[in-house]
């Protein structure tokens, strides 16, 4: 059976209200917000988001992954790779239509693990926009990628769970509401167990909820912070997904938000070939435009090429998870490529560009340095290879062939 990406027409004409949306209201209303000339203030800043964001749901346009009956507009996640590659041409673009991560994730988590209860207390202003989320697993003294080493731990104190423990590189946390927390509750399992860790919801205003810092990154400070637990009191109505689900639970969230990641990275890439080839022809040097060089066609070349194999790569995983099939193999595959090939692509177009791609007149700069955090999260390059090399080896084992492996293809 052939697998079609051809949009239907009521998708295609979403796809061009997001387009045009981000274009002509989203990216005039926030020209100039990184204008150090017209530095705007801090209310000034949030008035305009909220008055998008306002415009969005006029639009139609606003929480495009959930179903109608949240408020949503119920797309698919090959319907959503087109909205989310065009909403992130712009940075606040997905935050505006409120698909932004990780409130995106979590919201996908509470609908599938949330009791009724859970879903109207943290669901429901989620979806609404009036409050905002963090997912709270990596800690700084385990390794981040193998979550069953998580030493924050939760113990059991009549109907309630007292939670010590230390996160960090916690996305969102200076704005979150509150909190899906990851900790351990059976501590008689052995390390390495998948069956140690429980979710609980957490409001950050809580006793015991203590923000060290926000970390300081190679972008500047732009939320990821450093959380100490101390004595921290949450009732047993606040476990998500079920005691001891919390493995569980954090990989039935990261698989799909791992994809939603690569879509809106495919929008950065674009945008970076875009400025490469418009660079290269409005540059003139030594006889003739860039564009006519084959030194600077081969780097067009070659990102183009990557772009594609991107698309292709993202269409096909969400394709697989619209159809309930095992799509872990292809969305690792995806992640670890579509991450790299958003730091190749930026840095060529940096390259065009010289001087200026190196400046900070262009956008090109601020990408390349939040390109780079693309490869280590929600799980590090060499994790992702590790994973993929497993499954082609079992499937060789399995059936004499990859082909499971690579896409289950018909090729």
């Amino acid at each position: 059976m052939p697998i079609d990406f051809t949009l239907s027409k009521e998708v295609e004409e979403i796809r061009n209200r997001v387009k045009v949306f981000v274009e002509d209201t989203i990216m005039p209303a926030i020209k100039d917000f990184d204008d150090e000339e017209k530095l705007l203030s801090r209310q000034e800043y949030i008035l305009t988001i909220l008055d998008l964001r306002e415009k969005a749901k006029q639009e139609g346009l606003w929480l495009p992954h959930m179903p109608k009956e949240w408020g949503g507009m119920g797309l698919g996640h090959v319907e959503l790779a087109m909205v989310q590659a065009e909403a992130a041409k712009t940075r606040l673009g997905p935050w505006i239509l409120n698909c932004q991560a990780p409130d995106e994730g979590n919201m996908h988590t509470l609908l599938h693990w949330g009791t009724d209860e859970q879903k109207e207390q943290y669901l429901r202003p989620l979806c609404e926009g009036t409050t905002m989320s963090c997912f709270a697993m990596t800690e700084p003294e385990v390794a981040g990628s193998d979550p069953t080493l998580i030493r924050t731990t939760a113990i059991k104190d009549g109907d309630e769970w007292v939670i010590n423990g230390h996160k960090w590189f916690i996305s969102n946390a200076r704005r979150a509401s509150f909190a899906i927390l990851i900790a351990r509750t059976e501590l008689d399992v052995p390390g390495g167990s998948r069956g140690a860790t429980t979710a609980f919801l957490v409001e950050t205003s809580k006793s015991g909820w203590n923000e060290v810092r926000e970390i300081e990154t190679m972008h500047g400070s732009t939320g990821h912070s450093e959380i100490l637990i101390q004595d921290l009191h949450v009732d047993d109505s606040k476990v998500l997904g079920g005691r001891g689900n919390g493995h569980r639970l954090g990989q039935y969230r990261l698989g799909p938000a791992r994809l939603a990641h690569c879509m809106r990275w495919i929008a950065q890439a674009e945008t970076a070939l875009n400025m490469m080839v418009d660079r290269s022809l409005s540059r003139y040097s030594h006889g003739s435009l860039l564009a006519e060089k084959q030194g600077i066609q081969w780097l067009i070349a070659d990102s183009a090429m990557e772009l594609y194999q991107c698309k292709l790569m993202v269409l096909h995983a969400a394709y697989k998870i619209d159809k309930g099939e095992d799509f872990r193999t292809e969305v690792s595959m995806a992640k670890h490529f579509v991450a790299n090939s958003l730091n190749r692509i930026v840095d060529r177009a940096i390259q065009v560009h010289g001087a200026l791609g190196y400046s900070t007149d262009t956008p090109l700069a601020s990408m390349f340095q939040h390109a780079r955090w693309s490869r280590f999260a929600d799980g590090a390059d060499e994790i992702h290879q590790m994973r993929i090399a497993e499954r082609t080896i079992s499937a060789y084992r399995d059936t004499g062939s990859v082909n499971k492996a690579t896409g289950s293809l018909p090729i």
